[in-house]
């Protein structure tokens, strides 16, 4: 079998393998936060006689010294003298200094990304190949310019190219294989495929001209298949990276009637495949296949529930959509993420192993269901992650307008019995939202406003209540400010575990009346 870098389909089973650690980490952060909220969270001062020798540090954009600080003190409700870290974050009247946080952001994603990166993509500019790989490439581009006419007689008959294309060009894609700016690009995915061996990628291009050419792709693409699997395989956002994010959610065909309208006959399976190879066809023309644009996609493969090893019409459009995808799509995939991931999926990846070159395995990450959060979060920014993946991001809801993708959320760790207090100072009358979680829930939440003044009195805006997993995954607040003092958002993690905490927040004017309410 070939062994290309194209999205996966469907696996024939659910059998994991050993969670692997080997997770890489690019982290660019979030944008900076709107006027008037400007988040930081420090570490306690090493000179303070906490004993807390384990402290983590949180790196975020500098904001006044004078407007947050951090303390730390003991947690009660354990019996053990634990520490609860007080993360408090300022909210400034004035609008802070935006100008250098991205240059600052982009140093760290740099470094982080190149320091803990298990794969990283190579530049398709012809300026930053090798000597041999640029040899290969002029190789390459000499054997296509001498086979144009029987790639030409070969190609789809009727095969869409980009504005400007002469209709005697032939094109993959959308995009000519010679004389364009994005031509290279191309090619270098064959190239990359096979190594830089040149007649091997000639050949596979040349087959996969004749691929499109016998499965008519051009007419594909405006083909009506329906929507019966449109919660199948989705496209979401884009990671840290920039890169279109596309998501398999395998257990959707526990639906026994979805199965077999989907794989019960040769017929079903036929217009499964034709569907899998449109939705890549449509996503693939969306991208920029410029030398320094986006022309891959981060695949994220969610095998919760996904039918196991008995499953044998889905082993068999699994295997034939696995052999049309690596064949014809060469390097398509940035990264492939499976998360909730079954102990038995083992079988199954040791079967296809063999099949695979290190440069194809560098790009699988497998994550348990404990870690699949987490996992996520270090490739794509929690608000834009879907919120049934542990993340903020609500597709087509109108249930908190007040936040987007465009608002960075902040995430950390709440260790093990540990509280785990965000402070929130605020310099001015106006009204604060936020919205806040903790992956998995089994924790204590609840909001507070205290006022700067000693005679003020604090106004409990949500009662500490006990969060279960059944719980909305995200709670929201907000609440009129009419005099200085702090926000406090509490979470109390009472168990063994370590806990994901995300929140954000903004501000917002105060209208009158609304002064010392709930703004809800």
């Amino acid at each position: 079998m070939a062994d290309n870098d194209a999205p996966a389909p469907p696996p024939p089973h659910d059998n994991t393998p050993p969670i692997s650690e080997k997770e890489d980490l690019s982290l660019p952060p979030p944008e900076p936060a709107a006027p008037c909220a400007h988040p930081e969270q420090v570490t306690e001062d090493d000179s303070a006689s906490s004993g807390m020798a384990d402290k983590e540090e949180l790196t975020l954009p500098p904001a006044p010294v004078t407007a947050v600080t951090v303390t730390v003190t003991e947690s009660e409700l354990l019996q053990e003298e634990l520490p609860t870290q007080e993360n408090l974050v300022a909210v400034e009247a004035e609008k802070p200094n935006l100008k250098e946080e991205p240059e600052l952001k982009q140093k760290q994603k740099q470094k982080l990304g190149q320091a803990l990166q298990s794969f990283k993509e190579e530049s398709n500019k012809v300026s930053d190949l090798t000597e041999s790989e640029h040899k290969a490439l002029l190789e390459l581009s000499q054997l296509v310019e001498e086979s144009m006419d029987e790639f030409s007689s070969s190609s789809p008959e009727k095969e869409k190219s980009s504005p400007g294309t002469s209709s005697d060009e032939v094109s993959i894609w959308g995009i000519p294989l010679l004389k364009d700016d994005r031509s290279d690009v191309i090619l270098l995915k064959f190239l990359r495929a096979r190594d830089f061996k040149v007649k091997d990628a000639f050949a596979m291009l040349k087959n996969t001209i004749h691929w499109r050419r016998s499965f008519l792709i051009d007419s594909l693409i405006d083909e009506d298949l329906g929507d019966d699997l449109e919660k199948v395989v989705f496209m979401h956002e884009h990671d840290k990276e920039g890169h279109p994010v596309c998501y398999n959610v395998y257990g959707e065909f526990q639906n026994k009637e979805l199965y077999e309208k989907t794989f019960k006959d040769d017929e079903k399976r036929a217009k499964f495949l034709r569907w899998r190879v449109q939705f890549l066809e449509k996503s693939i023309r969306k991208l920029d296949f410029s030398p320094g644009g986006v022309n891959t996609i981060f695949q994220v493969s969610d095998l919760k529930n996904s039918p196991g090893p008995g499953k044998r019409e889905l082993r068999q459009a699994t295997k034939q959509s696995l052999h049309v995808l690596q064949d014809n799509y060469p390097e398509f995939v940035a990264k492939q993420v499976f998360i909730n991931v079954p102990w038995w999926y083992l079988a199954f990846y040791s079967m296809i192993t063999p099949f695979l070159t290190q440069r194809t395995k560098s790009k699988f990450v497998f994550a348990s269901p404990a870690r699949s959060a987490e996992t996520l979060f270090k490739y794509i920014s929690p608000e834009r992650v879907p919120v049934q993946y542990g993340g903020l991001s609500v597709d087509s809801c109108d249930c908190n307008p007040e936040f987007t993708t465009s608002d960075p959320a902040t995430d950390m760790i709440i260790k093990p019995r540990t509280k785990q207090i965000v402070e929130i100072i605020i310099y001015e009358k106006c009204v604060i939202v936020w919205e806040l979680r903790v992956v998995g829930w089994e924790v204590s939440y609840g909001a507070e406003f205290v006022p700067s003044t000693e005679s003020g009195y604090t106004v409990i805006i949500n009662k500490i209540k006990k969060m279960t997993p059944t719980d909305e995954p995200v709670v929201h607040g907000s609440f009129a400010v009419s005099e200085l003092g702090k926000l406090l958002l509490i979470v109390d993690n009472p168990t063994s575990k370590k806990k994901k905490l995300l929140y954000r927040f903004k501000v917002k004017p105060l209208c009158d009346g609304l002064a010392g309410k709930n703004a809800e």
